[in-house]
């Protein structure tokens, strides 16, 4: 107590000299950014203070904790300008001599809502200036910093010019929750019930109070699960009044929080513990951990039975028959194979990290969301199907082009890795949540969890390699091997097809054209190959390098956005409005039940559950009964909105679906729809 008085007074002499001394140097720098450098006139622009301190330097949250003081800045802006208050990203716990301190020991940043007035005329200029004030502390000492801030704005027409780093300070913020949390303390203890669905991930969960006097900061905090609902357990203010009403932000992960209300009321008991690892305890999250791993090594096992994978397998697991080889030489190429897949994995899954850190919103199989790879993928998969068709030869025909067409470990390596690479669509059961789950564990846990998803899909070729009873299952040699290549060829093109209609999707019907029109280039180049093969000519395969080039020169010219934005999949016999946090937030204001769900037209998942489940008349007849309403996101763009939410839910992909009944907290639903399990949401 003594040195929470001592440490108090000495940062309260600190703040009252404040004015007095004249800095030249912050330990905390500041810097005034513009989401949009040309606001529109009568709409509101964000704009956001950045801070940058020192290494061993923080500062603080709205509630510093048991000491500290939140930032402020007097403004000095144009007439009719308006600035909101500064919104605040999820903090750190930093316990220091016994008290708790809610801090940022990184890059941060404040949010402000900026409303320019109506009538401004274009080019008006609009000079915002202000007078910053935080304090800059290390764990011995306290500094008040403050400094004086500008940014020239010009009245323009409102698009944005820092989208990607605005992206990330919003992602950065706590997400409302969509229910009402409850609480009570008595006998010593606080207890706070938090609705939170059982199937999303939560990683290093910690509460902090907004409402001053309604918890002991420095107090351990157990955290655990009791079906969907979280609850934390601490102990209450010593001689403070019980509040009628508490505000704060649930930590649920890496920068990643929700903010909340919570009445008095009820507290169901604690349920399984949540492991609390993370930066305050330097644990690792096991539970957490295995978990996403378990769910990434099964997913992964599941995908090697996806359409885009399965001929791939197969064809690598024929050449195993075809050649008859030895024990050593399997076991190389299963490694080697193995190898080409994890590597695969774990450098999109290390990529997709570095995309995030960026303040991206990209999520699993975030590389189709270019057109430019669509194609490439489209030409790729064309000249395989054409290969497996019989229409040209390759040295040593394996499958996937010609770096998985070579002989021994370099081909299993290239064969490895083009399947990793095509089977990301395809994201399947156990693997959303272990994915999800990924992206809120410290990146070394996050990129064992991708390694898993490439070990479970190379598992399959892994046994055939090493068990040797296996291998001798296959059967043997013979003609039929050429028949069923051929047939496997059918998987192929029809792969082909769906990259066209993706493509069509993103780029449009001109992106399509194209596409198409590349495809069918480069197969009459290879018919021309495969008939000078056929004659025993030499340098057969130079009719292809024209055609190749003008591949390549299309993927430069590619389209990127569609000449008519794709309407996804809103409309349809379930009558679906497009999502938006707006719309959903209304339509559970107006006391309707609602399903929400969210798609990609790159997802196979997605799809096969849209026609086998949710575009059902039976579906449709029983939402109609009930009124439910039903809103879809498409991600298929990746729509940083859309990301925003899923990242919000635990999820780093599709697909995902919730259903909100009137007054209950939301309910994910599984990746595995049937219409009985969304008519009986209606009942």
């Amino acid at each position: 107590m003594l040195i929470r008085l001592l440490r108090l007074l000495a940062l309260a002499a600190a703040l009252l000299a404040a004015p007095a001394l004249a800095q030249t140097t912050h330990h905390i720098r500041p810097t005034l950014l513009a989401e949009s450098a040309r606001p529109a006139p009568g709409r509101t622009t964000m704009i956001a203070l950045a801070m940058k301190p020192e290494p061993g330097w923080h500062g603080y949250w709205q509630n510093p904790g048991d000491s500290g003081v939140e930032t402020a800045i007097d403004w000095r802006l144009p007439a009719g300008v308006g600035a909101g208050p500064l919104q605040y990203p999820v903090p750190h716990p930093l316990l220091i001599s016994g008290l708790m301190n809610y801090v940022y020991e990184a890059d941060y940043a404040h949010l402000i809502a900026l409303t320019v007035p109506a009538g401004l005329a274009p080019g008006t200029k609009l000079p915002l200036r202000g007078t910053a004030r935080w304090l800059a502390c290390t764990a011995e000492i306290c500094v008040p910093e403050q400094a004086e801030i500008a940014l020239d704005l010009t009245v323009g027409d409102g698009a944005p010019t820092a989208t990607a780093a605005f992206d990330g300070y919003r992602r950065a913020l706590p997400r409302p929750l969509g229910g009402e949390g409850r609480f009570a303390a008595s006998n010593g203890a606080f207890r706070l019930a938090v609705p939170l669905p059982a199937a999303m991930a939560v990683a290093d969960p910690y509460f902090f109070p907004l409402t001053d006097g309604a918890i002991d900061y420095a107090a351990p905090q157990a955290v655990t699960r009791n079906g969907d609902t979280l609850i934390v357990e601490t102990k209450p203010a010593p001689g403070a009044a019980v509040p009628q009403r508490i505000e704060g932000v649930l930590k649920i992960g890496r920068d990643s929080g929700l903010s909340l209300v919570a009445l008095p009321g009820a507290v169901p008991p604690a349920g399984e513990p949540v492991a609390a690892a993370g930066e305050a305890t330097g644990g690792g999250g096991g539970v957490t951990l295995l978990a996403a791993l378990g769910g990434a090594l099964l997913g992964g096992l599941l995908l090697n039975i996806m359409p885009c994978v399965f001929p791939i397998l197969s064809l690598k697991a024929l050449s195993l028959a075809r050649s008859g080889e030895s024990e050593r030489t399997a076991r190389i190429d299963a490694v080697a194979y193995a190898a080409g897949v994890i590597l695969v994995c774990v450098a999109l899954g290390g990529l997709l990290l570095a995309l995030r850190a960026g303040g991206e919103t990209a999520g699993w199989a975030f590389q189709l969301q270019d057109p430019r790879v669509i194609l490439f993928l489209l030409l790729l998969v064309a000249a395989i199907a054409l290969n497996l068709a019989g229409l040209f030869e390759l040295p040593m025909v394996a499958a996937g082009g010609a770096l998985a067409a070579k002989a021994g470990p370099a081909g299993a390596f290239w064969t490895g890795a083009l399947a990793a690479f095509v089977a990301t669509p395809c994201t399947g059961p156990f693997m959303g949540a272990a994915l999800g789950a990924a992206l809120v564990l410290p990146p070394a846990a996050a990129m064992l969890v991708f390694a898993g998803l490439g070990l479970g899909l190379a598992l399959p070729f892994l046994l055939l390699g090493f068990v040797p009873a296996l291998r001798r299952r296959l059967p043997r040699p013979g003609p039929w091997m050429d028949r069923f290549r051929r047939i496997l060829s059918l998987p192929m093109f029809a792969t082909a097809l769906g990259l066209a209609w993706i493509l069509g999707r993103l780029a449009g019907v001109d992106g399509m054209t194209l596409g198409l029109a590349a495809a069918l280039l480069v197969a009459v180049a290879l018919w021309w190959v495969g008939r000078r093969q056929a004659k025993g000519r030499t340098g057969s395969w130079w009719p292809l390098a024209p055609a190749a080039a003008i591949a390549i020169a299309l993927l430069a010219v590619l389209p990127r956005q569609p000449a008519v934005a794709a309407s996804a999949a809103a409309g349809g016999p379930l009558a679906a409005e497009p999502f938006s946090e707006q719309r959903l937030a209304a339509l559970r204001q107006a006391g309707r039940p609602v399903f929400v769900y969210f798609t990609a037209d790159w997802c196979l998942t997605c799809k096969v559950n849209e026609k086998a489940a949710i575009e059902r008349a039976e579906v449709a007849r029983a939402f109609a009964a009930r009124n439910v309403a039903v809103l879809v996101g498409d991600w298929t763009r990746g729509d940083a909105a859309i990301g925003r939410f899923l990242a919000g839910q635990g999820r780093s992909g599709v697909p995902l679906y919730l259903f909100y009944a009137p007054g209950k907290p939301p309910v994910t639903l599984p990746q595995v729809l049937t219409p009985g399990t969304l008519a009986a949401l209606a009942t």
